[in-house]
């Protein structure tokens, strides 16, 4: 047999792990491949409904589209909310396939990273395949600082959601407590209003929620009537690197007994 490269290998199992996962969460009914992207994406619309319509009825229209804020805020958290999710239970969902030396724990969680990257970009797609057929100026005014915004979001994510999976084999209570906090973190990260719209009191708290921060930058860049004044890059950074070194340092020390348990 002809020997593969480690990242032919790598390649290899993410597209089986993408695959399986794809399937296990289309297999749910006839129609499991379509409630797989129409659920978030009608989550966002009828969101969007229900906060404009609120807004109108008030008489308190913004100075900016709303709609698209709310949909280009709440996409980037739920992918943020999704990954978290499916991280906790990567290791334990996937025990059997650890039993095969090309798979490695931290593969598993990298597929259903991967799987939501999917389900994000189609999403997307669904949105600005909407706004182009009722003429509806649906494009960033910076499309190459939102595109890094979500990439950053992600790599976030992926730090976060490994130090929990990891932490989670061994305390089950990280898992549930993140459940638990998922909707205040919806609440509490900047998703349904702009930072500025907030008492003075109000944002020096938030501003300590890191998620606040990507929120910030994703509308600052999408929308030309919002800016970048609350966003903390170096901070932002920090939250990004730390829980990725601490992950990464904390599964290549556990990785045997994480395979074990």
């Amino acid at each position: 047999m002809e020997s593969r490269k480690p990242l032919q290998i790598f390649a290899a199992v993410q597209k089986a792990l993408f695959l399986r996962e794809l399937g296990m969460k289309t297999s749910i009914g006839k129609l499991g491949f379509f409630w797989l992207f129409f659920e978030p994406f009608a989550q966002v619309f009828f969101l969007i409904m229900m906060r404009v319509v609120i807004l109108e009825s008030q008489g308190r229209g913004s100075n900016f589209d709303y709609a698209i804020f709310m949909a280009s805020g709440f996409v980037a958290f739920n992918m943020f909310k999704a990954i978290l999710s499916s991280s906790v239970g990567a290791f334990s969902a996937n025990k059997g396939l650890l039993s095969y030396k090309q798979v490695k724990p931290i593969d598993t969680i990298i597929g259903r990273i991967l799987l939501q990257v999917f389900v994000t970009s189609i999403i997307v797609l669904l949105f600005t395949f909407i706004g182009y057929i009722f003429s509806y100026p649906i494009m960033p005014q910076n499309f190459l600082l939102v595109f890094l915004g979500y990439v950053w979001l992600l790599v976030f994510s992926f730090g976060i959601g490994l130090l929990v999976s990891v932490g989670n084999l061994f305390f089950t209570a990280i898992g549930k407590t993140v459940s638990v906090f998922s909707f205040g973190l919806l609440i509490l990260s900047a998703v349904f209003y702009p930072l500025i719209s907030l008492p003075v009191s109000a944002q020096k708290i938030l501003v300590y929620n890191p998620l606040v921060h990507f929120m910030e930058m994703i509308h600052g860049a999408y929308i030309a009537e919002l800016d970048h004044r609350f966003v903390d890059y170096p901070y932002m950074f920090m939250w990004t690197i730390t829980p990725l070194f601490v992950g990464l340092w904390l599964y290549h020390r556990l990785e045997k007994k994480i395979i074990s348990k």
